[in-house]
């Protein structure tokens, strides 16, 4: 799966990149630089990241259903010989 970004979401996170590195490392990032750091952190980074987070969701989804199970079914009775006739 290849993770695609908007041209406006791309240019968001070049420039926190570039401010990022000016902060931390008082150096600068160069536009090809940036671009080449965030192209190898989505294609590094950008798949286990997203796998975990549909691990979490599934999870969290699994345990809510159980969470909920006991109040959303009926208990229905096993003696059927209670059944009134037709």
């Amino acid at each position: 799966m290849r993770i695609h970004l908007s041209t406006d979401r791309r240019a968001q996170l070049l420039r926190a990149l570039k401010e990022y590195v000016a902060a931390e490392f008082d150096d600068s990032l160069s536009d090809f630089r940036a671009e080449a750091l965030l192209d190898f952190f989505i294609r590094e980074l950008g798949p286990p990241v997203y796998n975990q987070g549909v691990r979490d969701a599934a999870g969290y989804v699994q345990q809510k259903l159980e969470e909920i199970e006991g109040e959303v079914y009926e208990r229905e009775s096993d003696d059927h010989s209670r059944r009134s006739a037709p």
